[in-house]
């Protein structure tokens, strides 16, 4: 089935509080999980909070990547929008995973405008949109030696 676009969303468990904390490091972390997905990287916006904690977006040209750290509970949130079929989001949320040396992640893929095509999305008339429902792929994605 047409769409078009992959949005993958990821929880990111068991990472080690020095990673999560560590400003440079997430960045660095999430422009390597962009081109990894083969992502075109455009730019960049992040903060680290006090006490602890850092947040960062790629802006890029096929939509964008985030991460949010709790590094106080070894959590991380991320996601990675990507429009067009040359991307895999995918790979770039398991990359973050394995960058940020979790034990443990759990990963949903979202096909979005599911059943259209880009020239399809356009045409839409709102008055004639409706509401449809669809199955979300969940995938655990354990980090360590088999």
């Amino acid at each position: 089935m047409s769409h078009v676009g992959v949005h993958c969303i990821m929880e990111i468990y068991g990472c080690p509080h020095e990673i999560l904390d560590d400003h440079a490091f997430i960045q660095s972390a999430l422009k390597d999980a962009a081109n990894r997905a083969g992502a075109t990287w455009l730019g960049e916006a992040s903060h680290r909070f006090e006490p602890q904690g850092v947040t960062a977006l790629g802006l890029l040209a096929e939509s964008h990547i985030t991460v949010h750290t709790w590094p106080e509970v070894g959590y991380a949130a991320a996601d990675c929008f990507t429009c067009g079929d040359h991307t895999i989001a995918e790979e770039a949320c398991r990359h973050l995973a394995r960058a940020l040396k979790a034990n443990r992640s759990e990963l949903v893929r979202i096909p979005r405008a599911l059943g259209l095509t880009p020239s399809e999305v356009r045409d839409v008339d709102p008055a004639e949109a409706h509401m449809c429902t669809h199955t979300v792929e969940v995938e655990d994605f354990v980090i360590g030696s088999a």
